[in-house]
């Protein structure tokens, strides 16, 4: 009796391992499947190695990743599409539910079509890139540093006082897990950053259009967490902005169509 006890906890535990090595393979090769994709999805050698719009903001950054993106539509179909983009406008046509759980818009929005050099583009309650270059329907280029994230928390706290805390902690309920912890550790210690994220329009013959976007940012002295987690980091930036590019293709080609 006792043998077969024996042997059955060892084939339990064989059984165990055996999953988890599977399981950790398949995260390592969905991981490196990705990483893989981010180095090559949407790349053009030439877009990579030219000046855009909003490059000097961040003059020397330590990330700089270029993609674009062919749209069967004009600029003026693509445009009205990015101009209204944020938390509590139009979304970001990504992942909606990594987005405070707000929708992203499929329509224009003419409430939110107005944006002007300095207006906030949120992304989340009290906080947002700021748009540092507006030029309709050639370029939009939004900005966001650690002093401007640590104003923009003192003056909704200031103004909002215990509405704002508790309109925070709302928000932060609403975001999964990992997100709330990541946030949690990004209050603790924020590292001193810089970050710009230029999407350009450029018409082709054909009348249609390529939405070139480059992000750049600059870590400042970042900390270990923050060496370690950049990769990581740095491919889900990837994985929600690709979705991003392709929900702005699918709006602007219908809108197109309509027209």
């Amino acid at each position: 009796m006792f043998w077969f006890m024996r042997f059955a906890l060892k084939s339990a535990w064989r059984l165990k391992l055996i999953v988890l090595s599977a399981l950790a393979g398949l995260g390592a090769g969905l991981y490196l499947q990705l990483r893989q994709e981010q180095r090559t999805w949407g790349v053009v050698p030439g877009d990579v190695d030219r000046a855009l719009a909003g490059d000097d903001l961040v003059a020397v950054p330590d990330v700089e990743e270029t993609r674009s993106l062919a749209m069967g539509a004009p600029p003026a179909a693509v445009w009205p599409w990015l101009v209204q983009m944020g938390w509590g406008r139009g979304g970001w046509y990504s992942y909606d539910q990594l987005d405070l759980e707000s929708q992203s818009a499929d329509t224009v929005l003419a409430e939110h079509q107005d944006l002007a050099e300095g207006d906030l583009v949120p992304t989340h309650p009290g906080g947002g890139f700021v748009a540092r270059v507006v030029e309709p329907d050639k370029a939009l280029v939004l900005y966001l540093d650690s002093e401007l994230v640590e104003g923009q928390m003192e003056t909704a706290a200031a103004e909002s006082g215990d509405e704002f805390e508790a309109m925070s902690a709302q928000a932060a309920e609403g975001l999964p897990g990992g997100l709330q912890v990541a946030g949690a550790l990004g209050d603790f210690a924020m590292p001193e950053f810089r970050a710009s994220w230029a999407l350009v329009l450029e018409e082709e013959p054909d009348g249609s259009t390529r939405l070139i976007e480059r992000m750049r940012v600059w870590n400042g002295q970042a900390g270990l967490p923050q060496q370690l987690g950049q990769p990581l980091f740095g491919l889900g930036v990837f994985v929600m902005t690709r979705k991003h590019m392709l929900g702005v293709k699918e709006r602007a080609e219908r809108l197109a169509a309509e027209a």
